[in-house]
């Protein structure tokens, strides 16, 4: 009889751990399911394409410094492909807009000073100038005191992306990203102290060392960092 009795005890306490441990893994599952069923994908119904010249003019202006953008003269190709002053300004920044007929998204703001070796840069480029060109014929003029870059430390702020969406309750744009350039003509990683390669992301280096095009280059973090 008391054998019966504690095999009839042992049977109960196994029964019993065995429902407490079905009911862990059901609610460990329940808790697992609600983490996954909780997490939201990003939501970019609001975007919008830059379609219109008021667009290109909202998001050119997002290269340049905030308490900046008011007062800046935004230039570049409109939606009619012609290149244009979008908007009128009267300070010391001028603002590149995207062309719409390339891929991305990238605009640039700059020191006015340094808008007649931008210009010659644009003007040989449509004379079918190739890149390499482009740099020594500027190098030349520089050197020889033709073209002028303004004064040494001179700034290029470049807003650029993969993406041509945008809000426009923001104006900015998908995924869009800041780099910067300061520009200091024949400078030398000698001459500032600076490695002539980029240590880090968002660490400053000197690019084009000893050249006209001699400039700091700060990049951005990357999104893994």
């Amino acid at each position: 009889m008391e054998r019966l009795l504690f095999v009839f005890t042992c049977l109960l306490l196994i029964s019993s751990c065995n429902s407490s441990d079905s009911t862990a893994k059901k609610d460990t599952n329940t808790s697992d399911l609600k983490d996954t069923t909780n997490k939201k994908s990003v939501d970019k119904t609001h975007l919008v394409p830059i379609d219109t010249d008021t667009a290109l003019i909202a998001t050119a202006l997002m290269a340049a410094p905030k308490e900046s953008r008011d007062n800046c003269t935004v230039i570049g190709y409109n939606m009619a492909g012609e290149f244009v002053t979008l908007k009128e300004g009267n300070n010391e920044f001028i603002v590149l807009a995207d062309n719409p007929n390339d891929s991305g998204f990238s605009a640039a703001c700059y020191h006015r000073d340094l808008e007649p070796f931008m210009a010659r840069g644009r003007a040989l480029k449509a004379m079918g100038k190739s890149r390499t060109e482009i740099f020594d014929i500027r190098e030349e003029e520089v050197k020889s005191g033709k073209l002028d870059m303004g004064k040494a430390g001179s700034t290029l702020h470049i807003y650029y992306g993969q993406d041509a969406l945008y809000d426009p309750k923001t104006s900015e744009v998908d995924g869009a990203i800041y780099r910067y350039v300061v520009y200091l003509p024949f400078a030398t990683s000698a001459s500032t102290g600076l490695p002539e390669q980029p240590i880090s992301a968002n660490h400053p280096w000197i690019m084009n060392p000893g050249t006209h095009k001699a400039h700091i280059m700060i990049s951005p973090k990357s999104d893994k960092n």
